[in-house]
């Protein structure tokens, strides 16, 4: 294989630690990790408090969250944005093109997909064991950290899912982070650019890396999975 060939060269930045290469990637997963995070904080008591929940509007607000894991990337950039812009609410804040605005808008992505999920998940725990948690004196609200932590394997899937669509987001971040060289670059909007450039061993090593983070992670839950089958069964 002729070592102007494109593939040779991604593996070649890869393996010797190109610096911009890496420069992307840890920003990357910086950004990725903490808009997770937020998510995660908000979305897993928020989504079982919604399963457990019931008032007047329950199965609209469900419907809603369950729509918003549709939501296209480029309108929640667009909210961010004039919510961030020098015109917008929290203009002052003067946060927008910064690494910040780009963990706000994938944290507006992420939050809808483990909540609902996870809404799911309580849902299905609670028609199994409500006998048992009644029995026990355990109320709805009450039953919440419970149901968390015995559907933890499970939410494990829901978590994924966040992680997927904010590692492989392209739109929102790149309306409030620019895609400024060193600052707030991703894999994504790097592989988007360096391509229409035609620098395709970039573009490539970026992708490579990328996807051998996805499976890697998807490996590990199915491996965590499998061992907690084990253990309970």
């Amino acid at each position: 294989m002729s070592p102007d060939n494109p593939f040779v060269m991604a593996l070649g930045l890869i393996l010797s630690g190109d610096a911009v290469l890496g420069e992307i990637v840890l920003l990357s997963l910086a950004v990725t990790l903490a808009a997770l995070l937020i998510s995660c904080i908000i979305g897993l008591p928020a989504g079982a408090a919604l399963a457990l929940a019931r008032f007047p509007g329950r199965s609209l607000l469900v419907v809603a969250f369950n729509a918003l894991m549709g939501l296209p990337p480029v309108v929640a950039g667009l909210l961010v944005y004039l919510v961030l812009s020098r015109s917008g609410p929290l203009g002052a804040l003067g946060i927008l093109f910064t690494p910040t605005a780009m963990i706000v808008a994938q944290t507006l992505l992420i939050t809808p997909i483990v909540l609902s999920l996870t809404r799911q998940v309580v849902e299905d725990l609670w028609r199994e064991y409500e006998e048992q948690l009644r029995s026990l004196g355990t109320s709805r609200s009450r039953a919440i950290p419970t149901l968390l932590w015995d559907g933890r394997f499970s939410l494990i899937t829901a978590v994924l899912a966040g992680f997927g669509r904010a590692s492989a987001e392209v739109g929102a971040i790149l309306i409030v982070g620019g895609n400024i060289a060193g600052y707030t670059r991703t894999m994504t909007t790097a592989i988007a650019l360096e391509t229409s450039k035609g620098d395709l061993a970039l573009a490539l090593g970026l992708g490579i890396v990328l996807l051998a983070i996805t499976l890697s992670l998807n490996g590990a839950a199915f491996v965590t999975g499998r061992l907690a089958q084990k253990a309970t069964g």
